[in-house]
C-alpha cells in the first residue's frame, strides 16, 4: 500500500505580479506525496480561477482518487480518472516523481529526452505604467535575460511597447494580452507589434472567440494559451494560431503534455513551454519539455519571495538544468 497526502501552501510574491484579469501577491499551490514503503514522490500544481479552480475543489478533486492511488494506480489509469487540470497535475507529476525513483532513474532518463545544459527562459514583466515596465525590462536585461514576455491588458499598449523598445532595444520580446483584446483593431494592433520586432503574440482574444483569427493575416506568429488544454484542443486550433502554450497545469501532467507536444508538432504546431506562479517543484516537472518548445516562460519561482530547496538555479535568464537530471 502507497501512504498519500495532499496539502496547501501559500508563496508570497517579492513584488506584485500584475496581469490582464488581476493581481496576486502570494503563489497559492497544492502538494501531492506518494510514498511507498521506502521512496516519495511529490508533485505540485497551481489551482488558476480562470478554470474554476480553488485550492479546495483541487484538494477535493483529489480525495475521489485517494483509494486507488493508495492500492496502486498508474499514471495511465489517472488520465481516465480525472480530467486535465491542476488536481490532475499533482498527482502525475508525484507519479512520475515516484517511478522515477523506483527505476533509479532521472526524469529525462524515464521520459526518454535527452536533457540540455540549460535553457533561455523568458522573464516577465507585468503590467504597470509605461516607464515602470521599462524600467522592470531594463532591470532584467542588466541582470542577463535576452526574453522578456510583456504582460498587457487593454490600455497604453504603444506607450508601454514603445518605452520597453526604447529601454531595451536588443531583447526578444514576447507579448501575452491574456484575453483582453477583441477582435476589430487586433490587425493593427499585430501589425504594431511587428514594427517594434515583437517576436510572438500570446492568447490576444478570448478563448472560445478564435474563430475570428481565421484566415486572419498578421505579421507575427499567435500562440493560444487559455484555448489549448490537451490534445483534444488542436483540431479547432489549426489555421489561427501558429503555436501553443503547454503548462502542465493545464494538460494535467506531464503524461498529457509530453502527448500534447507530440501531437502539436505532427500538427504544424509550434511549442511553448509555459506555467503558472509556483515553486521550483513545478519547474523540475515539467523540464522534460524545453527542448521541443521554441520559446521557454520558466520564471515563476523567481517571483517568489522565498524558494523551495532545493530551488531552480537561474543565470542570465536561463534556467540551468541540475546536473542529476542529465545523469
Amino acid at each position: 500500500m502507497r501512504t498519500v497526502k495532499s496539502y496547501p501552501e501559500a508563496w508570497p510574491l517579492h513584488t506584485p505580479f500584475v496581469i490582464a484579469r488581476g493581481s496576486r501577491t502570494e503563489a497559492k499551490v497544492v502538494v501531492v506525496e506518494i510514498a511507498d514503503a521506502t521512496r516519495k514522490g511529490v508533485g505540485e500544481a497551481t489551482p488558476y480561477a480562470r478554470y474554476g479552480e480553488s485550492e479546495a475543489s483541487v484538494l477535493e478533486q483529489i480525495m475521489t482518487v485517494l483509494t486507488p492511488l493508495q492500492q496502486g494506480m498508474t499514471r495511465q489509469a489517472l488520465q481516465q480518472a480525472l480530467p486535465a487540470g491542476a488536481a490532475r497535475n499533482a498527482i502525475d507529476c508525484a507519479l512520475w516523481d515516484l517511478e522515477a525513483q523506483q527505476q533509479q532513474q532521472s526524469l529525462w532518463q524515464l521520459s526518454g529526452i535527452q536533457a540540455p545544459d540549460s535553457v533561455v527562459s523568458a522573464q516577465t514583466v507585468s503590467i504597470d505604467t509605461p516607464e515602470a515596465m521599462a524600467s522592470s525590462a531594463l532591470a532584467l536585461w542588466q541582470n542577463g535575460a535576452t526574453l522578456l514576455k510583456i504582460k498587457l491588458d487593454n490600455t497604453f499598449i504603444t506607450e508601454r511597447l514603445m518605452a520597453i523598445r526604447t529601454a531595451v532595444p536588443d531583447a526578444t520580446l514576447i507579448v501575452d494580452a491574456n484575453e483582453s483584446w477583441h477582435a476589430e483593431g487586433l490587425a493593427a494592433r499585430c501589425q504594431l507589434l511587428a514594427d517594434l520586432q515583437v517576436a510572438m503574440l500570446e492568447q490576444p482574444l478570448p478563448a472560445g472567440e478564435d474563430a475570428a483569427l481565421a484566415n486572419f493575416i498578421h505579421p507575427l506568429p499567435i500562440c493560444a494559451d487559455e484555448s489549448c488544454h490537451t490534445r483534444d484542443s488542436l483540431p479547432t486550433l489549426r489555421g489561427r494560431y501558429e503555436m501553443v502554450n503547454i503548462k502542465l497545469d493545464k494538460a494535467g501532467g506531464l503524461t498529457e503534455a509530453l502527448a500534447l507536444a507530440e501531437a502539436a508538432a505532427q500538427m504544424g504546431f509550434e511549442v511553448m513551454l509555459g506555467c503558472m506562479l509556483c515553486t521550483s517543484r513545478a519547474i523540475r516537472a515539467a523540464l522534460p519539455l524545453v527542448a521541443q518548445a521554441r520559446f521557454a516562460d520558466l520564471d515563476g519561482p523567481t517571483w517568489l519571495a522565498v524558494d523551495v530547496e532545493p530551488a531552480i538555479e537561474v543565470q542570465n535568464g536561463k534556467v540551468i538544468i541540475p546536473a542529476s537530471a542529465a545523469d
